[in-house]
Parts: structure tokens; C-alpha cells; sequence
């Protein structure tokens, strides 16, 4: 049998808020522990100007523990529609 351990995942985020908001939503998923979180500043310059920024967040995500897993999960990813 195989089983998923861990997973990072890598998020962009348009304000600070969302990214803290992304954060505390994935603490509170009953299906995982949050093992890893962060969130940096990122941008995008022109010129020397900066022309973009953003939040990239990452999350690293623990199923099971490696040495006695207990479930079996398998990850399904979708896209929204807007």
C-alpha cells in the first residue's frame, strides 16, 4: 500500500490578509496538520520600478505520520470556475 506523507504547496495571494487568511484557514482543516507555513513579499520590477506584487505563501501539509500511517489519501486537484 502507498501512502502520502507530506505535501508543500505553493500559493499567490493578492494582500497580506488573504495570505494570513489562507494560513489560518489550512490550520483549521480537520484532514492534515500544518506542519511548515510562511508567507514573503514578492515582486515584479520594470526599470528598477516595482510594477507588480504579491504574497507567496507556502504551506507544508502532513497526512500521516511516515512511520505509522493511518489513512489512506489520495490528492485531487480541480479548477474553480470564477
Amino acid at each position: 500500500m502507498t501512502y502520502l506523507i507530506k505535501v508543500t504547496e505553493q500559493y499567490r495571494c493578492d494582500t497580506a490578509e488573504e495570505a494570513k487568511q489562507l494560513i489560518e484557514d489550512a490550520k483549521k482543516n480537520g484532514q492534515y496538520t500544518v506542519i511548515k507555513s510562511s508567507d514573503e513579499i514578492k515582486n515584479c520590477k520594470s526599470k528598477g520600478e516595482v510594477v507588480d506584487e504579491w504574497h507567496r505563501v507556502l504551506l507544508t501539509k502532513e497526512f500521516n505520520e511516515e512511520k505509522m500511517p493511518e489513512s489512506y489519501v489520495m490528492p485531487k486537484y480541480t479548477e474553480e470556475e470564477e
